[in-house]
């Protein structure tokens, strides 16, 4: 079974048709904006938010989620507009892969390794101002951080198509989150 056959199976056991249209209609829009990008392990881009879809299917959340779990890397990756998501999925699926969009930006800086390491004032400022982002996200729709809590753990279960000093780098910046 392929991967878009076990998104629409998983899909298909909770959602009703009309909301399940949605969600195909996104699989294929996002299939046609990653036409021809390869992740580092040659795969097919797609196969990435297919699999951060799946995920959040699992958990049954609801159709908006899953189109903008399709969806998420679009903006950034292949110059879809704000407005065209909100044209196509609505303002709902629109403001969720922002949200991801936006928040994927949000870097953190590194803990330090030892006691003896002090962070500087602008680190702690720093990292309180991506805390204060994060919670900010989460309390405009959580979903925006699931959506890259999901992301997040496909990428972590694809590491090792990645150099070892980038594969440790994401370890390291996954166990910091």
């Amino acid at each position: 079974m392929t991967s878009t056959e076990n998104l629409m199976g998983r899909a298909l056991e909770y959602l009703p048709q009309d909301k399940l249209e949605l969600v195909q209609d996104a699989y294929r829009f996002a299939e046609q904006a990653h036409q021809g990008q390869k992740r580092v392990s040659g795969e097919p881009f797609v196969e990435h938010p297919l699999q951060t879809a799946l995920y959040l299917a699992e958990l049954r959340l609801d159709s908006n989620t899953i189109a903008a779990a399709l969806l998420h890397d679009v903006m950034e990756d292949c110059g879809i507009a704000f407005e065209e998501l909100d044209r196509q999925f609505g303002s709902e699926v629109a403001m969720l892969v922002d949200g991801v969009t936006k928040l994927t930006k949000v870097e953190l800086l590194p803990v330090p390794s030892s006691e003896t390491q002090r962070p500087s004032y602008s680190d702690d400022l720093a990292r309180a101002e991506t805390l204060r982002k994060m919670l900010t996200y989460m309390a405009q729709d959580i979903r925006v951080v699931l959506i890259k809590l999901a992301d997040r753990m496909h990428n972590m279960k694809t590491l090792s198509a990645l150099p070892k000093n980038r594969r440790l780098s994401i370890a390291q910046e996954t166990l910091d989150i």
